[in-house]
């Protein structure tokens, strides 16, 4: 195994101010939020940034990493650190995922594109939204050989789902994963003051739009008739609710590993681990769905533990440093998702600004990993951590 290389961006960095060249933007959390606030359009901001309610769930996903702390350990050679991993079949540079976010193209004109070829640069594994701006197939041309996970947003029509499916497999989709929070959007302040879903107005909806059995239950194409489009859309994903029972579905139409995304109870990873699903991602959509709700990094430990032997536990909301992914992965997770910041540096620079963003974070976690005393991925354990209430 080779020994990982992300750190050495921070030299890059340095070495570059020598010749009076800075970072394209700040590499510090909260200054790339509130530089992204002032750049994007403010529909397209309160978007992204948008929680339900009154965001407390969101500032709860950012209040439990401060309760748990890095004990570091010392004299332990970890100058050289190792962060390759492979999860659900798919080798990886560093346990480090783009999330599925959807509708990139409201934050720069080639949304996922961009994103595809920033994560592709680096090796990451790329979670495409079924709200993609483009097409299944032109993000995976975007992408090449780089991996890539499918996102589904279960429509109510099967014909619909069985291509969607069938399109993300023969594009080169290893993973699918299939989100369960989001039955509907949820009041969100930040876009109802603005009347801003950009859904309505076509756009995010490329992935519908390019596939054939959509589009053949239009008398008119999209591009002839946008808003019966986007009526027919609507129809198919505004109202799908589904059950437990209905998960062998999709083990009838794909034939790769599934995961869930937005698992946040026990007894639910539980249920999933039952159903023979291969994995599953704690997360709460980064506050985004339900105020109020317990922070997702309070409940990883007991999912971690009580169904971690059985399949792959995958963590996403609030992680912004190479430390909150550490801790992360210290309490058990195989990998994170990064989900806002990397949406922030495509609306700065495209996919220069992605690609700055997620060597931060890499170069954040390689070094504060190697400083607090660990050198390969299984050293870190809970022991590295203390979790003060």
């Amino acid at each position: 195994m080779e020994p990982s290389r992300y750190a050495s961006y921070q030299q890059q960095i340095f070495r570059r101010g020598l010749a009076g060249e800075l970072p394209p933007f700040t590499v510090e959390p909260e200054g790339l939020e509130e530089s992204a606030r002032r750049r994007l359009g403010p529909g397209p901001f309160a978007y992204v940034y948008g929680p339900a309610g009154a965001g407390t769930t969101m500032r709860a996903n950012r209040e439990a990493f401060d309760r748990w702390r890095i004990v570091p350990r010392m004299l332990t050679k970890s100058t050289t650190r190792y962060l390759a991993t492979t999860v659900l079949g798919t080798p990886m540079p560093a346990p480090v995922l783009v999330a599925p976010l959807g509708v990139q193209s409201i934050l720069h004109p080639e949304g996922e594109l961009a994103t595809a070829r920033a994560a592709a640069e680096l090796g990451l594994t790329m979670v495409l939204s079924t709200m993609s701006s483009f097409g299944i197939e032109e993000v995976a041309e975007a992408s090449g050989a780089g991996p890539r996970w499918f996102q589904l947003y279960w429509p109510n029509d099967d014909d619909l789902t069985i291509s969607l499916l069938n399109r993300a497999k023969a594009a080169g989709y290893t993973v699918l994963v299939v989100t369960l929070d989001t039955m509907s959007v949820a009041w969100r302040p930040s876009i109802l003051d603005k009347a801003y879903l950009p859904m309505l107005r076509g756009t995010g909806i490329g992935v519908f739009f390019t596939d054939p059995v959509f589009r053949s239950q239009l008398a008119r194409s999209p591009e002839e008739d946008l808003d019966a489009a986007v009526a027919q859309w609507d129809r198919m994903l505004g109202s799908a609710g589904r059950a437990w029972d209905e998960l062998g579905f999709l083990r009838e139409h794909w034939d790769g590993p599934i995961v869930i995304k937005g698992v946040t109870h026990v007894d639910d990873a539980r249920q999933a681990a039952a159903c023979g699903l291969d994995g599953v991602i704690v997360s709460n959509h980064g506050g985004r769905q339900v105020d109020g709700a317990i922070a997702a990094l309070d409940v990883l430990p007991e999912i971690v533990d009580a169904v971690g032997d059985r399949m792959s536990v995958l963590f996403d909301s609030g992680i912004r440093t190479g430390a909150d992914a550490l801790k992360a992965l210290a309490i058990g997770a195989e990998a994170v998702l990064i989900g806002r910041p990397f949406a922030y540096g495509l609306g700065h620079a495209g996919q220069l600004g992605v690609t700055h963003v997620l060597r931060s974070l890499l170069a954040d976690l390689e070094l504060t990993m190697g400083l607090s005393g660990y050198t390969r991925l299984r050293e870190l354990t809970r022991d590295a951590l203390r979790h003060q209430p």
